[in-house]
């Protein structure tokens, strides 16, 4: 379905008529959950592209007013929720807008300590949220489990990647001890798209549509999507994250990287430019001994 700014004005017009004399522009973005239009100067509307991010609007309208108590950045906080009807079949909704920039693999800001350091401040934050009532996140599943899509994926890049030192990341992350803990507060899905920075540091978080409880080693993911090697280090200092836990994070940013590699290589440029690089850099982290 295409999405015009006259469709989101006229959603605007019939169901918050009071917004509709507000200006509404198109926000060039890579993901492909969601349209996305700046409303006014300070609102948001999203209009999820699939029946499966349409499901994440309930879960945003619930859980992001509490969350935004106790987090120590910003994130988008629901001002009104649309219905779907004749024009738009999904519900949709309204939110706060966040300024900021996406980050870009090997930018200036994914070399910075001090966003490396507010990025583990945020996972922490999300960590010593009380579970009570919460659901599973998006990708609550044992790492293991994802091992066939993951080697499908693998077998789909043939001469698209380095196949072997690939696989033998894999194996390693596979080795790691499995979490066997309390699950904790994630947001899921911290790639370039879902956060926001200004002068190197993290200014805003979004996008909370896979957010929920699951292994703490899935928010790990930001080490490889957002940082250079000598900022990761940083990451994972102030994170204090144990061998287990990083290795199970660097198998969660390879596969997820190389299941978004494989679906986007034709058709998204920005989110497989993202993809490769995650793979490099995981690759590049793998101990010569494990590539024998």
């Amino acid at each position: 379905m295409i999405i015009e700014p006259s469709l989101v004005r006229g959603l605007i017009a019939a169901q918050f008529p009071h917004w509709a004399d507000l200006p509404v522009e198109a926000v060039d973005a890579s993901g492909t959950a969601n349209a996305i239009y700046r409303l006014g100067t300070d609102k948001a509307v999203r209009l999820p592209r699939t029946d499966g991010s349409a499901a994440d609007v309930a879960t945003e309208h619930r859980w992001l007013p509490r969350l935004a108590e106790q987090l120590p950045f910003p994130v988008p906080l629901p001002l009104a929720q649309g219905a779907p009807d004749k024009a738009f079949p999904r519900p949709w909704s309204v939110c706060t807008w966040l300024d900021g920039t996406n980050p870009g693999p090997g930018d200036a800001s994914s070399s910075s300590d001090l966003l490396a350091a507010d990025l583990a401040e945020l996972v922490l934050a999300l960590r010593r949220i009380d579970p009570a009532e919460a659901l599973p996140a998006h990708r609550s599943e044992p790492l293991a489990s994802r091992d066939p899509a993951t080697r499908e994926a693998l077998a789909a890049l043939g001469g698209v990647v380095d196949a072997e030192a690939v696989a033998a990341s894999w194996k390693e992350s596979l080795s790691a001890p499995p979490f066997a803990a309390r699950p904790v507060w994630v947001h899921g899905d911290l790639q370039p798209g879902n956060v926001l920075v200004a002068d190197g540091r993290l200014n805003a978080v979004i996008d909370f549509g896979c957010t929920g409880l699951a292994d703490p080693a899935v928010d790990l993911i930001a080490a490889w999507y957002l940082l250079t090697a000598g900022a990761r280090e940083t990451f994972r200092t102030a994170i204090a994250a144990d061998d287990a836990t990083w290795t199970r994070g660097r198998g969660w940013a390879l596969s997820i990287a190389l299941l978004e590699l494989a679906h986007y290589r034709e058709t998204n440029p920005v989110m497989a430019r993202i993809a490769a690089h995650v793979i490099e850099e995981v690759v590049a982290e793998v101990p010569g001994e494990a590539r024998a």
